[in-house]
Order: C-alpha cells, then sequence, then structure tokens
C-alpha cells in the first residue's frame, strides 16, 4: 500500500460505507472527507464526521500504519492539534492524541475493493508507453475535452513561468523579451541557447537603429555567432566581416559565448540559413510583440513569419561553397513551430501578467486554430485512438506524456480516475 493511493481512496470516498465504526466500536459516518491540503499539516482539512450521535467538525490525517502517528510525532505539533479522524490502512496500535484521549480511527484494509488496488498496481508496474494503454479505456467525450483543455492550460502556465524569468531580466521589456524569445525558437532544441545568448549580446534597440539594411543586420547577427572569424573568399562574407569589425569596435560588442555547430543536421536547419531568415525577420518588422497582440487570425500571424533570406543565401548553405538554387524561406512547419513555442505562450502570459482574459483565451484559440504536432508522443497518442486535429491537442498530449505518465501519476489524471473508480 502507498500513501498516495490511500489519500485516493479517502478523497473520492471509494471504500464500503456500510455498518462504519471506529476501531473502538462507536460508529462512524463521513459527512465531508475534508479539502486535500498540499501545505504543511494535516492530509485533509475542513472535514465533518459524526461519531455515535456528535458531529466533529475539524482535520483528517491519513497513515498506512496507525504507528506512524508515534512515529513522525504529530501529538507534539500544533498543526495537529484539530484531528478529529485517523484514517489509516493497517490499525496496529491505540493512538492517544496531545490530550491523551484516544484519537478516532478507522481502518480501511477490509474496505476497499481489491480490483481498484490490482488496476492501480498494473498501472503503477506498467512499462508501456502510456501506464493505462493495455487497459479498457471509457472515458466520455465532454469529460475527456475538458481534461485537454485543463492540460492544454497547465502547458502554458509552465511556459509562463520561464517567460516571466526572462521578463526579470529584461525589466519587464516585452519587445527585448519577446527577441529573446523568437531568436532561441529559430535555433531550434540544438541551438536554442546559443541563438538566445546571441539575442541577448544585441538589444532589441541596437537592431532597430539598423533594420533597414540587411547587410548590416546580418553581419551583427552573424559576427556576434562566432561564423566571421575566419577569412573569406567571396566578396559577400568578406563584406560583413568588415561591416561586423566596425559596428563591433563602435558598440563594444562582445561575441556571444559558446559554438554553433552543422554536424548531424539538414542543411535547411544549418545556423547559417536560420540566421539569415532571423535577420531579414527583423528587416521587415518593427514593433513585432504589439503587432502581434494585436492581431486576430492565425492566418495574419503565419504572413507575420514568411522569413525569405536574402539572394545569397538561396545559392548557399554556407560561407564560400555555393550549392544549387532554392529559395530559402521559413517553411510551414517552422512558421508552426514559432506560434506554437514562442507567439502563443507569450500572448498567454501577457494576458497572464495583466489579468487580462481577451488574451489568454486568444492564445488558446489559436492553438486550435494551428495544425497539430508531428512527433514520438503525439503519434503514440494517435496509435492509441486519441484524436490529434489541431496544436490545442498536441500540445496537452506533450503535457500528459512528459507529467503524468512519465512519472506515473495516474491519481492525479482524469483518465486514470476513470478506470481506477469504474
Amino acid at each position: 500500500m502507498r500513501e498516495e493511493i490511500l489519500q485516493y481512496i479517502w478523497k473520492f470516498q471509494c471504500y464500503n460505507h456500510s455498518d462504519l465504526q471506529c476501531t473502538n466500536g462507536e460508529r462512524l459516518s463521513i459527512i465531508l472527507p475534508g479539502v486535500h491540503n498540499a501545505n504543511q499539516g494535516p492530509d485533509f482539512i475542513e472535514a465533518k464526521i459524526r461519531i455515535n450521535d456528535t458531529v466533529w467538525a475539524g482535520n483528517v490525517e491519513l497513515h498506512i500504519n496507525s504507528s506512524q502517528w508515534n512515529l513522525h510525532k504529530h501529538s507534539a505539533d500544533i498543526n495537529y492539534n484539530n484531528i478529529i479522524l485517523h484514517v489509516v490502512w493497517n490499525h496496529d496500535v491505540e493512538i492517544k492524541d496531545a490530550n491523551g484521549n484516544d484519537l478516532p480511527t478507522l481502518e480501511l484494509k477490509n474496505r476497499v475493493s481489491k480490483l481498484l488496488l490490482e488496476k492501480y498496481e498494473q498501472l503503477m508496474q506498467s512499462a508501456n508507453f502510456i501506464p493505462c494503454e493495455k487497459m479498457e479505456i471509457n472515458v466520455s467525450g465532454l469529460a475527456l475535452t475538458a481534461w485537454k483543455q485543463r492540460l492544454a492550460a497547465e502547458r502554458l502556465l509552465l511556459k509562463s513561468e520561464n517567460i516571466f524569468k526572462i521578463l526579470q531580466q529584461t525589466n519587464y521589456h516585452w519587445e527585448e523579451t519577446f527577441w529573446w524569445m523568437i531568436a532561441a525558437n529559430f535555433g531550434l532544441k540544438v541551438k536554442c541557447e546559443m541563438f538566445r545568448k546571441i539575442a541577448q549580446s544585441l538589444p532589441q534597440h541596437l537592431l532597430a537603429k539598423h533594420k533597414n539594411s540587411i547587410i548590416q543586420i546580418e553581419a551583427l547577427l552573424f559576427g556576434q555567432s562566432g561564423l566571421l572569424e575566419k577569412d573569406f573568399v567571396e566578396k559577400y562574407p568578406a563584406m560583413l566581416k568588415k561591416e561586423y569589425e566596425f559596428y563591433r569596435k563602435k558598440y563594444k560588442l562582445q561575441p556571444a559565448d559558446g559554438e554553433l555547430f552543422f554536424l548531424r543536421m539538414r542543411p535547411a536547419n544549418f545556423p547559417t540559413i536560420r540566421l539569415a531568415q532571423l535577420a531579414m525577420l527583423i528587416h521587415h518588422s518593427e514593433h513585432l510583440f504589439s503587432k502581434i497582440k494585436e492581431t486576430g487570425s492565425v492566418n495574419e500571424l503565419k504572413t507575420m513569419f514568411t522569413a525569405e533570406a536574402n539572394d545569397y543565401w538561396h545559392y548557399h548553405y554556407i560561407f564560400d561553397e555555393e550549392s544549387d538554387f532554392k529559395i530559402k524561406r521559413l517553411g510551414k512547419q517552422m512558421i508552426e513551430n514559432i506560434l506554437i513555442n514562442t507567439i502563443v505562450p507569450i500572448v498567454f502570459c501577457y494576458g497572464l501578467h495583466h489579468d487580462d482574459e481577451f488574451y489568454k483565451e486568444k492564445a488558446i484559440k489559436w492553438l486550435e486554430e494551428i495544425s497539430p504536432e508531428k512527433n514520438s508522443i503525439t503519434k503514440g497518442f494517435e496509435q492509441l485512438g486519441y484524436s490529434n486535429k489541431n496544436a490545442f491537442d498536441s500540445q496537452a498530449f506533450i503535457q500528459l506524456k512528459n507529467h503524468y505518465c512519465n512519472d506515473k501519476l495516474c491519481l492525479e489524471c482524469a483518465i486514470g480516475n476513470s478506470l481506477l473508480k469504474k
């Protein structure tokens, strides 16, 4: 028996209530089991019970064995002075409260369905993609939708926590925060930290001074990335290097600490191409975050991010090595990646910060209009028959897998709950 399943059993009252008695034989009935307490102190607060003909209001403490009360020295802790019931799986010793009185105790081990315990143990021992995938799941469409809404909101709240950390670093400058985030997103998972460092080394107000010149923007971005340090054969990179050396001295710039790698990645995702596309986005944008938060539709957002690298890059993937002609514009998948991982979270965070439901609801609505993500997690849920029709679904599934299924928090999951209650 684990304490978390005992708490679940008490929270949802999943035990036989007939002829309920305390261990000393007194009649017992549960009026209110109480509210689960996530803070220090008793497991459940604001409970109400009846012992014989007397109604008691107070708190409930749970243990596997009664003796754990003494082991944890609860009688000497003022937080446990108002315990009206001690709920245990196994009653192995009589307990006295701080005043020396017998503590009313309810033993549950002979009142809980063996099937519930077997299902729980099956979930805990599962090594499958998700613990419940081999079990018969019967969750109503309405309940599943509500659960996905909560999961998607949880994921946005987690992302907002990270955004608030960046906001503190930028002194709550939303445009600067957005610049750091969008740059990191262009770096994708492999290079996001280095791209963020590049953004941090080039304040948004400095880039704004040069936004009308794509050459100057590229020179600053490539220079701060460390990609202009060698001698070049071609005129274009040599020109960028010369431009960068001038502005490096003028602004006393310190290149970003780190290195960009090209190994084991598709040419379209080379850091040179992503930096060139990022440069063009800066070149064509002004007060981008302000425009984004006032934008109405996903299609308008997508139009804002149709960045296409300048002509040099249509014939190159890296400096000094010519390749076949190919226009280097941001693809549909990359744009939607930016919408899901940068645009939606920062607009949601903006609404959270200003306590404005309009922006939070807009962010969630955008998720419902964006194509679903395709990765190992979403594919896993699709194979189990779950519908993944938009980014709202895929974000919910990622949250479910990473923060519930992987840690086997089935007791906190709506799907796991439905299995155990059935």
